[in-house]
Order: structure tokens, then C-alpha cells, then sequence
């Protein structure tokens, strides 16, 4: 009885890592032990910078109210501090956004808070 191997499989699964690793540099591209190992450190790296992009991006909205906040005479805290006593429910992506690109909505906004 002839040996049963399945290549079609095997060649589908060793294709679909190297056309993933495809424009990696050296034998990551092209040598398949050296690109699997390339490919599943690379899954690995998009999983835990998918996270780490929403805490990045939280650190940028801060720095910019924070920023625009203390032109108009306080500081991110205290401007957080009363929006919450206000009850102005805006989220610091939102008010980010007004204070880079409204800057009198965001003084009206300050204003508000008090």
C-alpha cells in the first residue's frame, strides 16, 4: 500500500506562512522553519501593540488637553475634576479633537466647567 503523505495540504500550509512573510528580510522570507518562526513572532507583536495602541493613543489625548487646558488658565486634573462635577459627559478623545482643531469650543468648554 503506498504511503499516504496529504502534499497538497502541506504545500497549502508552507505557502500561506511564506507568502505572509513575503518582503521580510533574508531567509525570513524565503527559508520556511526560519519565516514561521518570523510570522508567529510577528501575530504575537500585532497582538500585544493592538493593545498597547489604545494606551498610546489615551497618553496623546491627555498631553493635548492638558496642553490646551493650561492656555486657558488650568490644568488637565482640574478641568477633568469639574467637567465630572458639571456632568459634561465628553470623552478625552472627543476633547482632544476640540482642543487641537476648535480651540474657542474648547474655551467654552472650560468655561462650562468652571
Amino acid at each position: 500500500m503506498p504511503r499516504s503523505v496529504n502534499a497538497v495540504a502541506s504545500r497549502q500550509r508552507r505557502k500561506k506562512i511564506l507568502k505572509a512573510t513575503r518582503g521580510y528580510f533574508g531567509a525570513r522570507s524565503n527559508v520556511y522553519t526560519v519565516a514561521k518562526n518570523a510570522y508567529e513572532k510577528a501575530l504575537g507583536y500585532s497582538y500585544v501593540h493592538r493593545k498597547l495602541k489604545k494606551r498610546t493613543f489615551r497618553r496623546l489625548w491627555i498631553a493635548r488637553i492638558n496642553a490646551a487646558a493650561r492656555m486657558n488658565g488650568t490644568t488637565y486634573s482640574r478641568l477633568i475634576n469639574n467637567l465630572n462635577k458639571a456632568n459634561v459627559q465628553l470623552n478625552r478623545k472627543t476633547l482632544a479633537d476640540l482642543a487641537l482643531n476648535h480651540p474657542a469650543a474648547f474655551k467654552a468648554i472650560v468655561k462650562t466647567a468652571g
